[in-house]
């Protein structure tokens, strides 16, 4: 049986400073330009005078291109352009203009529309936790808008942080009922999908039919130790490096375009305890770092590969 928590109430917003107001003016006026497609010459001088033509003021630029010689183009622009939500139209219109003499795909984000995440979790609790954390004291740039689980154990965690938490089991049998509300939820209310050590296999059905990108972090290096007790099997392989990978998910199990990995060292020491322990921190870290990167647009895919500014 499904059961919904209600969220908590949240505690009383305290008073904005005169330097948290002009931050918060900021990001009002604040957009992201990302631009790819196939490179040559004038595109950075294009880009750039359409923005200077609407009086917008280039905050930062990234660029690469994966061959000078007809390879693939990325860009991704920051800005500040005053009343830029009046004005944004009128950006739109000279964008699609420009953009579409030299057949470029492009996305043009206000900063201050932050993505709506949902958070999918089993039993285990660091990343989850973590992402919620993060999100309160405001190191992400996300809003969570529900927590769902297989399971109902950590309800009582994520109700404290006042966020909905959906438990719908997997019965062995009726994976598709279950997703099915899972697509029921989310239809509509996220932007983004993070797998925070969510121990169920998505199926493809789930993945042609949510419509919005997902995230996952896995326990290595993949394909490093795929199945059950990771980290006794790192043991008994005697490693020397431990570390976790956040990727896009696709029909592919665990093949997804790659966004951020880390490592940390370890010795014949520790135990499979100790290397559990060690291994969640990274795979906290690795998630947040992949989940802001994605929510602040710095990520660029090229067929299974990716580009990270």
């Amino acid at each position: 049986m499904e059961t919904h928590t209600a969220p908590a109430p949240q505690n009383p917003t305290t008073t904005s400073t005169a330097g948290d107001a002009s931050a918060a003016q900021q990001r009002e006026n604040t957009a992201r330009l990302i631009v790819q497609g196939v490179d040559r010459p004038g595109l950075v001088a294009a880009i750039t005078s359409t923005l200077a033509e609407v009086g917008a003021n280039i905050a930062s630029l990234d660029q690469y291109t994966s061959d000078p010689e007809g390879g693939r183009f990325f860009q991704r622009t920051v800005f500040t352009l005053p009343q830029l939500s009046a004005v944004l139209p009128q950006l739109e219109a000279r964008l699609h203009e420009v953009l579409g003499e030299f057949d470029l795909s492009w996305n043009l984000v206000e900063a201050k529309k932050r993505k709506r995440v949902a958070v999918f979790a089993s039993k285990s609790d660091h990343c989850l936790l973590d992402l919620l954390w993060r999100q309160r004291r405001g190191e992400l740039p996300i809003n969570i808008s529900m927590v769902i689980s297989n399971h109902p154990d950590l309800s009582d965690d994520v109700r404290a942080f006042g966020i909905p938490y959906f438990y719908v089991p997997v019965e062995k049998g009726k994976r598709e009922e279950a997703e099915a509300r899972h697509l029921e939820l989310l239809e509509g209310n996220v932007d983004l999908v993070v797998l925070a050590r969510y121990m169920q296999i998505l199926t493809e059905g789930f993945i042609d039919n949510v419509g919005v990108p997902i995230i996952n972090i896995h326990h290595s290096f993949l394909p490093a130790f795929i199945g059950a007790a990771p980290y006794r099997k790192a043991k008994e392989r005697g490693v020397k490096l431990i570390g976790a990978t956040a990727h896009y998910v696709t029909k592919d199990l665990d093949e997804g375009p790659i966004i951020a990995q880390d490592v940390i060292s370890v010795t014949h020491k520790e135990t499979a305890s100790d290397l559990q322990r060690r291994g969640a921190d990274v795979e906290r870290r690795v998630l947040s770092s992949a989940v802001e990167a994605h929510c602040e647009d710095r990520v660029l895919r090229d067929g299974n590969a990716t580009i990270v500014f």
